[in-house]
């Protein structure tokens, strides 16, 4: 009677491997990709900049037509504020700087002193550059104003200030060292065009002196980007 029970039990056993195996298998689905943001230049940024600037003064005296020229050069630095958009591989922005400077120089040819300072300057500038991934290449152009001071010492001493616009033109490269901070180096040539003072108590009535000011200038500097004005692109990682 045992036996009799055993045996169906037993050969159900034995096949209840076989019966597994047909049985529909179903894997796990797979794990989604995790959605990372891709780095983006669009932005709002402000920063800060240092550097050297080295300029030529080309003057004449009038009537006497006496030229000459020199070059006033000095330590400056700033801020800056602006914002880029970047469209696939390519960024364009607007920016605006203000400076000090320490750029000056005398000369004195002819036992007269000639005197040129740039004690503050600024621009407004497009720039338009070629993004890869963290390192931006970009080129820079747009007005630059300037304050002048200009003196004389001869006869007698006189001064003047002026304030000047003229255009300006560079380039740099900028790398993003984190998602908000990147860095740059930066070169522009600067023309403000031409000045002139009266100089009647130094040369004589009817005198003047023409200045043709240009700025060469290197900047290191540094930028901080503000998140949320803009959407970076999104990709996923596999």
């Amino acid at each position: 009677m045992i036996r009799r029970f055993l045996l169906p039990l037993a050969g159900l056993a034995a096949a209840a491997p076989a019966f597994a195996a047909d049985l529909p298998y179903r894997q796990p689905p797979p794990a989604e990709a995790p959605i990372v943001p891709l780095f983006s230049w669009t932005g709002l940024y402000l920063g800060g900049q240092i550097g050297y600037g080295w300029g030529t003064d080309t003057l004449t005296v009038y009537p006497w037509r006496f030229g000459t020229n020199y070059t006033p050069n000095g330590v400056l630095g700033g801020a800056h504020v602006g914002y880029n958009l970047q469209m696939n591989q390519f960024v364009a922005g607007l920016e605006g700087d203000v400076e000090g400077t320490g750029i000056s120089r005398n000369f004195s040819p002819g036992g007269v002193i000639y005197d040129t300072k740039i004690p503050a300057q600024g621009s407004i500038r497009g720039r338009l550059g070629v993004a890869f991934d963290r390192v931006l290449l970009y080129a820079t152009g747009g007005g630059e104003f300037a304050g002048f001071d200009t003196g004389y010492s001869g006869l007698g001493p006189f001064n003047q200030a002026h304030t000047q616009a003229g255009w300006t033109v560079g380039g740099g490269i900028e790398y993003a060292v984190t998602n908000n901070w990147s860095v740059r180096g930066e070169y522009r040539y600067t023309d403000f065009g031409h000045l002139t003072d009266s100089t009647p108590f130094t040369f004589g009535i009817g005198s003047t002196v023409t200045h043709h000011e240009t700025e060469n200038a290197v900047r290191a500097g540094f930028s901080y980007k503000f998140d949320g004005f803009g959407a970076a692109p999104f990709a996923a990682r596999y």
